[in-house]
């Protein structure tokens, strides 16, 4: 339950306590501010408090806004303040101060002779501005053409609610239901409907995490229906596909409408893209071979490591310069000026093919053409959108003049996900070559793939993977700190996981691929598990977790010995078989820690992947 405190003289005709009433809040009035302390005192520690002027006029949405978002401890519009638990401690410091202030002990606001406030004059507003004065974080959503005041004279008042009158707030609140940064397909052919679907659920109770929870199932129907080989199967899929993306866009508009926010929420919003996507390629392989005999499998696995890698390109590039100093770029200005040109903002935005265009091609090429056109166009897309983001990302690394911090280099070094053996051979080597970590990576990475290629499954190889154990740990001996260390966390995904779709293609044996590609499937989970809490500001999975699955330079060592021991049908059961552990010891630790009390505070959407 939350409880809001109604401060000061009421106005005859105002809506405000029904208002307050509607967004859930339990009413209390107070006469005065030792009243409203006494009343702060009496609300139980664990419930969200609010404390609003009677005299506020404004939006309802506006109140919502600033009164009922889950993200924030503090928050605040004119006239209004509320607090979470997190944020109780404050706002009674905050109060108690108010409270001395007006018996003369202990002037807070600015005052004139008289010992009135000057400045501020609403009992919330002097709280805030006391928090402020603490240095205390407070949130102040932005309301745009939202109104929210606290009138000082009944002219001002009626001025105020003609501007409450001349502004829809409904559509005010649809409008900012969605994303302010989309991809074209999503902002022109799906936002313009799936907001009013997110309003639909809204006003019949239901979840963003139940929509999330629509979508993923409509994916793996999609799934299933491409599994079965027949064109049926394959139009049906495409319907299905879009569907469950229309699905995912109301669930994060529905989160915005409701402010329904939560941890969970963003954790299954992050993961579950990646399960429908991921397993939406599994069915397309396996409708190529029972509709066609067309192994396809390669090229889905191909599919998946791409934009995988993809994906750790973007987050690390953004971890490593978020919190840079002097962080400038002839570069950046440069993508300043074409996004002040409306239509290179849609061009390059449809160049790196977000989610919605990636989505709608491959739903359009199911339907009308074969897994095998549809995974390689998919292939040659994502590759040009990979090209064009990475050359301008180390563009702007090497004409950038930014110093990294400490935070960014061990958000690198996590998401590099290297394990015991590079780490015990870091400390041997020390580094000698520090300042070029993204060449080590490089040169290992390179020459894991191209020996897998060359040599196959042979003790070769596996010396060829040690030295590339050796690479790993030259890489990651000095912090991460240089102008395009970004690129060592991606170029690592890419020599693991390319180095078993090479091996795994090479055994030539039914079952190798789709036991590769599901081994690939658990461990690109737990990079994106990584992504997701370092994103929270909670840090990596704990180390025994790396230790337990080996770190990425392990697995690949481990790989090659299994290649170069077994047989080709015994190497197809030992990838099976270390994808089921790899991903029962992840999924276990992942929920343990999305559903435990130390996961990362809830946040939206980041860009469009």
């Amino acid at each position: 339950m939350s409880t809001v405190i109604v401060t000061g003289q009421p106005v005859p005709g105002s809506s405000l306590e029904s208002d307050l009433r509607s967004l859930g809040f339990e009413v209390r009035v107070a006469s005065d501010t030792s009243d409203t302390e006494t009343l702060l005192a009496a609300v139980p520690s664990d419930e969200r408090v609010a404390v609003v002027d009677a005299g506020f006029v404004g939006h309802v949405h506006a109140l919502r806004l600033g009164l009922t978002d889950p993200r924030f401890p503090l928050a605040a519009v004119p006239g209004a303040v509320t607090a979470q638990p997190a944020g109780r401690q404050a706002l009674t410091r905050a109060m108690a101060r108010e409270t001395s202030a007006d018996s003369g002990t202990t002037p807070s606001a600015p005052r004139d002779t008289a010992g009135a406030v000057t400045a501020v004059e609403s009992l919330a507003d002097r709280i805030v501005a006391a928090l402020d004065a603490d240095g205390t974080d407070v949130h102040r959503p932005e309301l745009g053409s939202l109104v929210a005041a606290v009138p000082a004279d009944p002219q001002a008042r009626n001025e105020a609610r003609q501007a409450v009158a001349a502004v829809d707030d409904e559509a005010v609140r649809l409008k900012s239901a969605v994303k302010a940064r989309d991809g074209f397909f999503t902002t022109f052919c799906i936002s313009p409907y799936s907001r009013y679907i997110a309003r639909w659920c809204a006003r019949r109770g239901l979840t963003p995490n139940q929509v999330t929870t629509a979508s993923l199932l409509t994916a793996l129907i999609a799934a299933g229906c491409a599994a079965t080989g027949t064109r049926t199967g394959f139009v049906a899929a495409g319907i299905l596909l879009i569907c469950s993306f229309v699905l995912d866009c109301t669930d994060g508009q529905l989160a915005r409408y409701s402010l329904q926010y939560s941890t969970l929420g963003a954790w299954l919003d992050a993961t579950f893209d990646r399960a429908k996507e991921y397993a939406y390629y599994a069915g397309l392989a396996l409708g190529a071979a029972r509709g066609g005999h067309d192994d396809v499998w390669a090229l889905a696995l191909g599919a998946m490591i791409l934009q995988t890698c993809r994906h750790v390109v973007d987050f690390s590039f953004n971890e490593a310069n978020h919190d840079a100093t002097a962080n400038t770029s002839p570069t950046a200005a440069l993508s300043g000026k074409l996004d002040s040109v409306g239509w290179t903002v849609w061009v390059r935005r449809m160049i790196v093919l977000p989610i919605g265009e990636r989505w709608a091609m491959i739903a359009v090429l199911t339907a009308f053409t074969t897994p095998r056109i549809t995974l390689s166009v998919l292939i040659i897309g994502c590759a040009i959108a990979a090209t064009y983001t990475t050359a301008g990302r180390v563009l702007r690394s090497v004409t950038r003049k930014a110093r990294r911090t400490d935070r960014a280099a061990q958000a690198l070094a996590d998401l590099s996900d290297n394990g015991p053996l590079s780490g015990l051979l870091a400390r041997v080597v020390r580094g000698r070559f520090a300042y070029l970590a993204p060449l080590s990576a490089a040169l290992g990475a390179v020459g894991m793939v191209v020996g897998a290629w060359q040599l196959g499954a042979s003790w070769w190889l596996v010396l060829l993977a040690g030295a590339y154990v050796l690479f790993s740990a030259e890489a990651l001996a000095h912090p991460l700190k240089g102008a395009l260390d970004w690129l060592v966390p991606p170029l690592f995904r890419a020599a693991e996981y390319c180095t078993v779709l090479v091996l795994a293609a090479k055994a030539g044996v039914n079952g190798a691929l789709p036991a590769a590609f599901g081994l690939v499937a658990a461990v690109a989970y737990h990079h994106y598990d990584t992504v997701y809490r370092i994103r929270g500001n909670a840090g990596a999975p704990p180390a025994w977790l790396a230790r337990a699955i080996g770190g990425q330079e392990g697995r690949t060592l481990l790989v090659t010995v299994l290649a170069a021991l077994l047989t080709a049908s015994q190497f197809t059961v030992a990838l099976t078989v270390l994808a089921v552990v790899v991903a029962l010891v992840v999924l276990v630790e992942s929920i343990r820690f999305w559903v435990s009390a130390g996961a990362p505070a809830v946040h939206d959407e980041g860009e469009p992947a």
